[in-house]
């Protein structure tokens, strides 16, 4: 197994595709072609992890945060974010960040807090935008069936709980090749008529290379017609945030007690209490500022978050209970979904489970 391996398991969870385009995510440090020796998951990648790796012979660390978020123009070991890259250059350990594209898989970060918590009723918060496309070609009717099975192979095809799913409408296409073609129908030089499948299919955009490769392949055309356009329908399994339900509801006292033991959390800083029941729970770690108008706007009756400021807490406005648990707090088991679902896919080799502790934030 190599480092391209690896990287393909974990894009099948978090397509890099819906990565935030702030974000720096992927292979960050080392060659991609590297033979495994093992593999080491972390929520941050720091000198006491790449002396880990080194202890325990892994040269992949699969990292929740990047490393390098920022250019780097000199490489001297002056700050941490440089000794940690040389250190892994000298010891040939490659480092890969799935950061925001694991945010914003349905499956990812939000999930895990959302199972900790035991909520149900579970739906993404801030669906992205721009995710879905849509392939249309146009296909010698005896041949559909061949080329819409191929098509959905890829993954193309696929809306919510169904699967081969597509649009067909039958009609007349007409062409007429110069003296350069090789036409597999008709006869270069005159014009040409074929009963034809027009075929209509969505797609998840990470897709696209895929099924544009694909519908080439399959297709029999020299020249084949088609069109890829971006759709503005909201992708219900990608995006930022989720929501669920609490089995029973609670007061807000309960519910901060329950909170705090759930996320192991030594302090939670909260918003003014409402005197309501605590039931219906907005969930988004990391840093969740951005998202507590959405969090409002879905009824929520709390929103749990982290790197909240002074002024953020003003904006429950009376209508939602805010708590900011820590960002270190509110990912801490985000490198155990990460171990979990890397030792589902890969059986020869034990998947380590970072031990140390990275969070920054102490506490008095």
């Amino acid at each position: 197994m190599i480092v391209q391996d690896v990287i393909n398991h974990l894009e099948e969870l978090a397509p890099l595709a819906y990565a935030e385009d702030f974000d720096n995510v992927g292979l960050l440090v080392g060659n991609k072609n590297a033979k495994i020796t093992g593999i080491l998951v972390t929520l941050d990648t720091l000198e006491a992890v790449v002396d880990e790796a080194i202890n325990e012979k892994c040269n992949l660390i699969v990292s929740f945060h990047p490393i390098i978020f920022k250019g780097l123009k000199k490489l001297t070991g002056k700050s941490y974010v440089e000794r940690v890259v040389m250190k892994a250059i000298k010891h040939d350990i490659a480092i890969y960040s799935i950061h925001t594209a694991l945010d914003n898989t349905i499956q990812g970060v939000n999930d895990m807090i959302c199972n900790t918590l035991g909520l149900t009723n579970k739906r993404i918060l801030i669906p992205q935008n721009e995710t879905i496309k849509k392939l249309i070609t146009y296909v010698p009717k005896d041949e559909a069936e061949q080329l819409r099975t191929a098509l959905f192979s890829t993954g193309a095809g696929a809306i919510g709980n169904y699967s081969n799913c597509s649009f067909n409408v039958e009609g007349y296409g007409t062409f007429k090749g110069n003296e350069n073609t090789n036409p597999t129908k008709g006869n270069k030089g005159s014009l040409h008529t074929e009963a034809e499948t027009k075929i209509s299919i969505t797609f998840p955009k990470h897709l696209e290379p895929q099924v544009v490769q694909t519908l080439f392949k399959a297709h029999s055309y020299e020249e084949v017609a088609y069109e890829v356009t971006t759709l503005e329908n909201k992708n219900q399994q990608i995006g930022m945030g989720m929501i669920g339900e609490l089995e029973d509801s609670m007061n807000e006292l309960e519910f901060l007690a329950f909170l705090k033991n759930k996320m192991n959390t030594k302090c939670i800083r909260h918003s003014s209490f409402l005197n309501k029941k605590i039931k219906k729970i907005a969930v988004l770690g990391g840093s969740g500022s951005f998202a507590i108008e959405a969090a409002k706007a879905s009824g929520a009756d709390a929103f749990i978050t982290a790197d909240l400021k002074y002024h953020d807490f003003f904006t429950a406005e009376n209508s939602i209970l805010l708590a900011d648990v820590g960002h270190y707090e509110s990912e801490q088991f985000t490198k155990n979904l990460l171990v979990a679902y890397l030792t589902k896919k890969i059986t020869n080799f034990a998947i380590i489970l970072s031990k140390t502790n990275t969070n920054p934030v102490k506490y008095f």
